[in-house]
């Protein structure tokens, strides 16, 4: 009897992608009338829906002589996709280099280290064309590399040929048909346009929603035809929107666009986790939320599949980090006393200064903690404030001011409150003549409350 005929196992990880579980979403989605799907693509083995296109692409790079043996692959990601090639080039025998921005997270570059990439970091606030960014730096290396093939997944048709040739017809299977909806976020374009070409040859009337986010091009440019520069800048959700139009999205595929806020894609990610029991990443935060904001197109016989890029273990140290979560104000905490405004960093001692100390060390203090006010005290208790902004004037009046003790420049004391103070009525203490509040916080322990503080809860 020949041994391997008898057992069913993979030849390698890569025949282990594709064929991932559809999974009904029913909590986040009481709301909605129709029936909510997701396609869960973490379960492929590089955890991503990036395994697909891929392979994909490496293949017909292989077929057509493109990509030659014991080459190296070049490739700007966000991570996902470098992972699906890592996999590709360990089991082919290839070299990776992965060009990364420095908006994705430090788990991303860690696992694309960890399974044998070359990973090079460039700044995310750039202009595609600047030869820092992500972009350019990959398009050069390139062009600077002996036998390396540069993958270009935004304009290479391999990316959305693998999701027409295996993605789309895995759901129209899974749904025996009766899909009426494709909701998915959107970024280089493969996987809705790969998707959404398949299911509409099976069913014309299948609507495709693509998620966006602020700070992308794609809603717009949809609507009206115009690339609007203005709409692009700096955004924290990973993986979907654009500062370029990728050849891989067909807009013509597209019915629509629903754009979903960073906040509001962290604080779904979470939900996932937490109210469905499905650890996904940030991308997926977005599509469940744009899914919501699109529910009045949704009847209860309606059928609607999103997809859910990939796993949460790429954001561990993000969306799913309180402390990440709550500085940028993307918790939903309830605000509504002055205790509640400090509560992010009320183990940090109040940093002050004494009447007789000079002038030169109030800046250096400010400078040491990074703050822009502090309070004054003498034996009685606080008696002043400094600001930047007071010091500022005065030392350009004067230079010679910088030996003189504070309490010559110091301004009037900082209002203090209870602890239980309410933050509308904090709110009015803090005017343009006057920068904070101090809360007190009981046995003479007392902390600072300022604009930041306020602006930071909004």
């Amino acid at each position: 009897m020949n041994i391997d005929n008898a057992m069913k196992y993979a030849k390698n990880i890569l025949e282990t992608i594709g064929n991932t579980p559809l999974v009904k979403i029913n909590k986040l989605t009481e709301d909605c009338n129709a029936t909510i799907l997701a396609k869960v693509e973490t379960f492929n083995p590089g955890n991503s829906v990036k395994d697909r296109m891929a392979v994909k692409m490496i293949e017909d790079a292989e077929a057509d002589g493109r990509l030659q043996p014991g080459g190296t692959i070049i490739e700007g990601t966000s991570g996902n996709t470098g992972m699906g090639l890592a996999l590709g080039a360990i089991i082919k025998g290839y070299k990776l280099v992965c060009v990364i921005s420095d908006k994705q997270s430090k788990e991303k570059i860690d696992i694309l280290r960890a399974v044998g990439a070359e990973v090079i970091v460039c700044p995310t606030n750039v202009e595609p064309s600047d030869p820092r960014s992500y972009y350019s730096v990959s398009k050069r290396l390139a062009e600077e590399t002996p036998n390396a093939w540069y993958v270009n997944q935004y304009d290479n048709p391999s990316n959305s040929l693998a999701h027409y040739e295996q993605t789309g017809p895995e759901i129209w299977e899974q749904t025996e048909g009766k899909i009426t909806h494709f909701v998915v976020g959107v970024g280089t374009g493969g996987t809705i346009s790969g998707v959404g070409k398949y299911l509409k040859e099976k069913n014309p009337n299948i609507k495709i929603w693509g998620i966006d986010t602020y700070g992308s091009v794609f809603k717009k440019y949809h609507e009206t035809g115009e690339f609007d520069e203005n709409e692009i800048y700096p955004y924290i959700t990973e993986g979907i929107g654009e500062d370029i139009l990728p050849k891989n999205v067909d807009f013509s595929i597209i019915d629509g666009f629903t754009k979903v806020t960073d906040k509001d894609a962290a604080v779904y990610t979470r939900k996932l986790a937490k109210e469905e029991g499905i650890f996904v990443g940030n991308s997926a935060g977005a599509a469940i939320k744009g899914l919501l904001q699109l529910k009045e197109h949704f009847t209860k016989d309606d059928v609607v599949v999103v997809l859910f890029h990939d796993s949460g273990s790429r954001y561990v140290a993000k969306m799913f980090n309180d402390d990440w979560m709550r500085e940028r104000g993307f918790l939903d905490v309830e605000v509504t006393k002055a205790e509640d405004l400090i509560e992010n960093h009320i183990s940090q001692p109040l940093v002050t200064l004494k009447t007789e100390e000079l002038v030169s060390h109030a800046i250096e203090r400010m400078k040491k903690y990074k703050i822009s006010q502090i309070p004054v005290e003498d034996v009685n208790g606080f008696v002043g404030s400094v600001n930047e902004s007071d010091l500022l004037m005065a030392y350009i009046s004067d230079r010679k001011m910088s030996d003189l003790p504070v309490k010559e420049v110091m301004g009037a004391p900082f209002p203090i409150v209870a602890k239980d103070t309410p933050v509308a009525k904090l709110s009015k203490l803090i005017t343009r003549e006057n920068d904070a509040v101090l809360v007190d916080l009981g046995n003479d322990t007392y902390h600072i409350i300022t604009k930041h503080d306020i602006i930071s809860a909004i």
